[in-house]
């Protein structure tokens, strides 16, 4: 009996110290780091006394919302901000993502291990989170980008982020009803590419990683400009013809896009340089010689693996200047061990990389002892 008693005694002061933390940690200040967005024009943080703010303006193209997200620490009072906000409790352990482009900021923070889950997992080519799938730690939750909710709501996630490229989120909604928060990332909408790699603060704010991810895109930033520098020093400034056929139309970048900008900042003469578009110009194949024949590098030539593939593709080809000088070429040939492109995974995050790549090619007297992580030449 006296035993008995004891534990009694035991378990009631057990509940006592927990509720006493409890409250403690209710009462306690939320310490936040101030955090400033410098080329992302897609989302903002504000950084709250007792949580944070995120807001997400343009997650795919003609978006006539925005997005609010309210995170607040576990444990702690829920805050009573709007009736339109998802609220989170962070920092997040278990979560699905939806992009490839998002598993290389997972692992800059060092928070691969909280991924549980993703739509076709082979997919992924970083060797890090490949050793996680083979180990069965991250669940494959459908094809072709499309969410199986049955085996997402019995993983139950804290937090699945998500993209729409045209708005549709019908299955993120069905989730969210059963109670696990969806964000919106819309990165892929940012046409400066370090505003790109910025994207890396949206998800650092959901594991409490924000000084991680400002010093890791200080780095990167650092590097992408240093080589716009360095590009500047070049003296010849060589033609560039981009894009290739599909069906009966010619898709070039257009003068405002991703692409564009890495030309431009490559100090390259790129064809449709004066097109103030954002995505991407159809053209027959006629206007293409027309403009572009002449040009002496043709950079990112689609999936074409050679010339000869390239040739058996479309043998009209063979009728500009880069291709006769065997001036071709790919970003597409880097695959992981299940096929995935590395360049679609890393390259968002590491537009350093890809500047560098472009440099090397039509200034390759700057980088003498680079060897591009990207873009290869079609033998």
């Amino acid at each position: 009996m006296k035993n008995l008693y004891f534990l009694f005694i035991l378990f009631f002061s057990f509940l006592s110290c927990k509720q006493e933390n409890k409250e403690l940690i209710s009462a306690a200040p939320l310490k936040l780091v101030d955090q400033e967005i410098q080329y992302a024009i897609g989302f903002t943080i504000e950084n709250k006394q007792t949580y944070k703010e995120i807001k997400i303006t343009s997650p795919w193209p003609d978006a006539t919302h925005a997005f609010t997200y309210i995170l607040y620490p576990k444990g702690t009072e829920k805050p009573t901000i709007s009736t339109t906000a998802s609220y989170i409790q962070i920092p997040i352990d278990k979560t699905v993502v939806t992009s490839t482009t998002d598993i290389p900021m997972l692992e800059y923070l060092g928070v691969e291990d909280k991924l549980i889950g993703f739509p076709n997992c082979d997919y992924i080519s970083s060797e890090k989170t490949r050793d996680l799938i083979d180990c069965g730690f991250v669940a494959e939750l459908g094809n072709n980008g499309q969410l199986n909710t049955e085996i997402t709501l019995a993983l139950a996630p804290e937090l699945i982020i998500g993209y729409s490229a045209t708005g549709d989120t019908k299955t993120y909604d069905l989730i969210e009803k059963t109670g696990i928060p969806v964000v919106m990332n819309g990165s892929w909408m940012e046409q400066h590419p370090l505003g790109r790699a910025e994207w890396i603060k949206f998800i650092a704010a959901f594991y409490n990683k924000e000084k991680v991810a400002d010093s890791i895109f200080e780095k990167i930033k650092k590097e992408y400009n240093n080589a716009v520098t360095l590009a500047n020093n070049a003296t010849k400034i060589p033609t560039v013809l981009s894009g290739n056929m599909f069906k009966d139309l010619w898709y070039v970048p257009g003068g405002n896009s991703y692409v564009a900008k890495f030309l431009k900042d490559a100090n390259t003469d790129y064809a449709w340089a004066d097109i103030p578009k954002t995505g991407s110009i159809a053209l027959n194949f006629e206007s293409v010689l027309e403009k572009a024949q002449g040009a002496e590098l043709w950079i990112g030539s689609g999936a074409s693996t050679s010339l000869e593939e390239l040739e058996q593709k479309n043998n009209r080809y063979t009728f500009f200047e880069a291709f006769k000088n065997k001036a071709v070429y790919s970003s597409t040939l880097q695959m992981g061990a299940k096929g995935g492109l590395i360049y679609y995974e890393l390259g968002p995050m590491r537009p350093d990389l890809i500047l560098k790549d472009i440099i090397q090619i039509a200034h390759p007297e700057l980088l003498t002892d680079y060897e591009p992580y990207f873009f290869e030449k079609l033998n």
